[in-house]
C-alpha cells in the first residue's frame, strides 16, 4: 500500500445540499486549520438532495470558498469524481454519465469549472462502466494526467480484478495507471454475503488489500462511520449489521474506548489509519471534524487489534 501516513479526508458530499454555504466553509476552515489536507467531492454530488435533480452543488460550494480563501489551494488537495452524475434531471441511474472518453473529458472539464481550478489532485472513476471498453477509459484517464488536469487518478467500487487489468492496461500504453482504490469499510461489516442497500456502494475485501498492498496503492474508505451509528442512538444501524459479530465488536469498542480513552469514533479511525487505509469523515458540524482529526494521535497496538479480529 502507499507508503506516506494514513490521513483523514474531509467528505464533502452533503456541502451545498444538506450542509448549508456558512456551516460548510466553518468545517473546510476547521479541517485546514487543524492539518487537514485531502478534500473529497464528486460531480454527482448531491443530486439526490438537490431539487435541480443533477450534481454539482458540492464542487461548487468548494469553488466558492476557495475563492473566498486565497492562497488556500496550496493547502489542501482535492480528489474528485466521474461517473455517475446524471445527464438528464432526476433520472438516475437511466441518464448517469459512463465511463467512455467523451463522458470524462466532459465531466472533468464541468468540474474544473465549478471548482474554479486548472487541475484537480486525484480523479477517481466513481463506479465501473462495463458498456465502454476498459481500454477506452483507462486512454481517457491517462489523457488527463498527460495534460496535467488530474495529477493521479484511481478508482472506486471497482473489482479488484478490474483495477489490474486496468493498471496492465495502462503500462501497455504507457499511460498513468490507477494508483488509489477507494471502496466502502468500517469497524463493523455487514453480514456475510448480504449485498448493502444503497445503490453503487462496494465493499472492501481481503483482495483488494491484497492488491493494495503488493502494488502500493492508497485504499480510501468511504462510510468509515456509519453515518454516526456508533455514537448516535438515532442513527440506528442498517438491518444487515444486525449480527453476533456487531454486538462484539461494539463490546470490544467500548473497552478500548475507555482504555486509551478516546471516542467510539476516534477508535474506528485510528482502527483503519492503523491498517494503513485514509478514512474519509462526512463532516456537517466543526466540532465532528475537530474529533476526527484528533483520531489521529489515538495509538492503537497489537493488541487493541487481535481483540478487534477476534471479535470480528
Amino acid at each position: 500500500m502507499q507508503t506516506t501516513d494514513p490521513q483523514i479526508v474531509l467528505g464533502t458530499m452533503d456541502f451545498g445540499t444538506r450542509v448549508d454555504p456558512d456551516r460548510a466553509f466553518a468545517v473546510l476552515d476547521s479541517f485546514v486549520a487543524g492539518g487537514g489536507v485531502w478534500l473529497d467531492t464528486a460531480n454527482c454530488y448531491s443530486f439526490w438532495a438537490d431539487p435541480s435533480g443533477v450534481g454539482g452543488a458540492s464542487e461548487r460550494l468548494i469553488g466558492a470558498w476557495l475563492r473566498a480563501r486565497p492562497g488556500v489551494r496550496d493547502a489542501v488537495r482535492i480528489a474528485t469524481k466521474v461517473r455517475q452524475n446524471p445527464l438528464v434531471p432526476h433520472s438516475w441511474p437511466q441518464s448517469a454519465e459512463g465511463l467512455s472518453a467523451r463522458a470524462i473529458h466532459a465531466g472533468v472539464e464541468e468540474s474544473l469549472e465549478r471548482l474554479g481550478v486548472d487541475h484537480v489532485d486525484l480523479l477517481w472513476a466513481h463506479a465501473e462502466d462495463r458498456t465502454v471498453p476498459l481500454e477506452e477509459t483507462v486512454g481517457a484517464f491517462g489523457e488527463l494526467v498527460a495534460k496535467g488536469v488530474a495529477l493521479r487518478v484511481g478508482a472506486a467500487n471497482h473489482a479488484a480484478w478490474r483495477v489490474e487489468r486496468a493498471r496492465s492496461l495502462a503500462r501497455e500504453r504507457r499511460v498513468e495507471p490507477w494508483t488509489a482504490l477507494q471502496l466502502r469499510h468500517s469497524l463493523l461489516q455487514p453480514r456475510p454475503l448480504t449485498p448493502v442497500a444503497e445503490a453503487g456502494h462496494r465493499m472492501l475485501t481481503a483482495d483488494d488489500l491484497d492488491l493494495a498492498r503488493s502494488e502500493g496503492l492508497a485504499v480510501w474508505s468511504y462510510t468509515s462511520l456509519m453515518w454516526g451509528s456508533y455514537v448516535r442512538a438515532d442513527k440506528p444501524l442498517p438491518p444487515t449489521y444486525d449480527h453476533p459479530g456487531t454486538t462484539r465488536v461494539l463490546a470490544v469498542l467500548d473497552d478500548v474506548a475507555d482504555e486509551l480513552p478516546a471516542t467510539r469514533n476516534q477508535v474506528v479511525l485510528a482502527w483503519l489509519m492503523r491498517q494503513g487505509i485514509d478514512p474519509i469523515v462526512g463532516a456537517s458540524r466543526v466540532e465532528q471534524i475537530e474529533e476526527a482529526l484528533a483520531a489521529r494521535r489515538v495509538r492503537l497496538d497489537d493488541e487493541h487489534l487481535a481483540r478487534f479480529a477476534e471479535a470480528r
